[in-house]
This record gives C-alpha cells, sequence and structure tokens, in this order.
C-alpha cells in the first residue's frame, strides 16, 4: 500500500491463545493529514497507534514510514498519550518537562535547548507558566504541556491516543481549536484516536472506522468540511449532520455485529 505513513495487513495477538485486537488492517496516511481512528469499544484503535509509534510490535503486517518499517520508535514521530497525569514528571517544572523532549536527542546547549522549549510554551499559551509545576496547572493546561513537549522535538507526525477524553467540555474545544492551529501552522501530520465521533468530524479530514474486536477496516469516509472549522457553524452544516449520523449508525451495526459473533 503506498503511502505516507502506511499500515499494511496489521494483526495483533497478545499470546498465542489471547485476544486478537485487531485484523488485517490497512490504510494509508498522506503527508500533512489529518486523520481520525474510531470505533466500538476494545477494537485496538490504541494498539494500532501504540504499533504505528514503534512502540509495540504487531503479530503480522506492518507500518511504513516512506517505505521503511517502523520497528522503534521514531524521531520523526511523537506520541501524545490520554493520561497527561501519567506522561508528564510533577516533580519537574512546565519548562524542565519541555526541554526533556529535546534534551536526549539533541549536542545543542542547556541555553539552546531551553530556548526552544520556551518557544514551545508560547505556541501553546503556556509562556507565563514556565517555572510552574504540574500540580499548579489545570488538566488542559498539564494537556498543553505534553503536547508544547511534543512539539519541541519538530516531529513530522503526531500520534494522539485520546488526548481530549479527560477534560471538561470548555477545554476540549479549546484544544480541539488549538490542535487544529497547530497541524495547519506546521504542517504536521497527525493521526488521532478518539471515541468521540463529533470531535473526529470536527477535527479530520478522513476517518478510518473500525469494526468491533478484533478490528478491522470497516470503512474510510472523507470529510469534506471546509477549514479553518468552527465549533458552532462547522457542527450545523448539513453534510457535518449527515456524516455524523451514519458514523453513529455504522458503529451501531459493528457493536451489534460483534455482539451476535460473541454470543
Amino acid at each position: 500500500m503506498a503511502g505516507y505513513l502506511s499500515v499494511e495487513r496489521l494483526s495483533k495477538q497478545f499470546s498465542a491463545y489471547g485476544r486478537v485486537a485487531c485484523k488485517d488492517v490497512s490504510f494509508a496516511v498522506g503527508e500533512k493529514e489529518f486523520i481520525a481512528l474510531v470505533g466500538p469499544s476494545g477494537c485496538g484503535k490504541s494498539t494500532l497507534l501504540h504499533i504505528a509509534a514503534g512502540l509495540s510490535a504487531p503479530t503480522a503486517g506492518a507500518v511504513r514510514l516512506r517505505g521503511e518499517r517502523v520497528t522503534e520508535p521514531r524521531p520523526e514521530m511523537m506520541y501524545v498519550f490520554q493520561q497527561y497525569t501519567k506522561s508528564i514528571f510533577p516533580w519537574k517544572t512546565v519548562l524542565d518537562n519541555v526541554c526533556l523532549g529535546i534534551k536526549y536527542r539533541s549536542h545543542s546547549s542547556r541555553k539552546e535547548i531551553e530556548a526552544a522549549a520556551r518557544a514551545q510554551l508560547h505556541v501553546v499559551g503556556l509562556a507565563a507558566y514556565a517555572d510552574y509545576h504540574p500540580y499548579q496547572l489545570s488538566g488542559g493546561m498539564q494537556q498543553r504541556v505534553a503536547i508544547a513537549r511534543a512539539l519541541a522535538r519538530r516531529p513530522e507526525i503526531l500520534l494522539m491516543d485520546e488526548p481530549f477524553s479527560a477534560l471538561d467540555a470548555m477545554m476540549r474545544v479549546e484544544l480541539q481549536d488549538l490542535l487544529l492551529e497547530l497541524w495547519r501552522e506546521l504542517g504536521l501530520t497527525v493521526v488521532f484516536v478518539t471515541h468521540d465521533l463529533d470531535e473526529a468530524l470536527y477535527l479530520a479530514q478522513r476517518i478510518v472506522l473500525l469494526s468491533a474486536s478484533p478490528g478491522s477496516v470497516a470503512e474510510i469516509l472523507d470529510v469534506p468540511l471546509p477549514y479553518p472549522r468552527n465549533q458552532v457553524e462547522t457542527r450545523r452544516q448539513p453534510i457535518y449532520l449527515e456524516l455524523r449520523a451514519h458514523l453513529y449508525n455504522a458503529i451501531v451495526r459493528q457493536v451489534l455485529a460483534g455482539r451476535a459473533e460473541a454470543a
């Protein structure tokens, strides 16, 4: 399968007789494209993202970046976790947390690393909080720290595993808009896992719908909504409502099919 980032007949089974998380999954992601992965709970979305990041090995198939197989974490890709409280270090300041995203793959001086980290904090609106510790920040601000740390490495690709799911509604929409702004301004490629159909439709150019466990590609859906998107106007467009109804019905069918097969 041709593509900048390609998932090729990927399967993952956790032991010889264990659960099969995903099976024969294939799709391609274009450079600078925004893709959302959705599907019923337990269909292997996070597992796929782990494999794409080189954090886990597939049972079969491959992930390739520019044709080269991904078998370990790559400097071109950064992973943003769902649980920001476990991905940033509470004993370090905001600035030091972001510096960690640079220092282990850089020969720059401490001064240069701090300057780059402060620049990323400015991008995510946290320049004034560099000397704070995570416990002094709201959940949304802590996730901004995690995003700044990912961006500090100057990645080409962001792999994001439900990064906004633990946030309140207003902070969630604020970070959705920030992510779209960063995606367009920095020319990022984004693969975004979410359970929220509205979030997937609002953010993505294409949506990959996975079937019930073991997950396989049930459908790939184009989202022909223009950018820049608006939290009110975009969501009231007829095509948005049509796509939402289509996705909802498709996931219900997948859930029912999975229950019937399990029975």
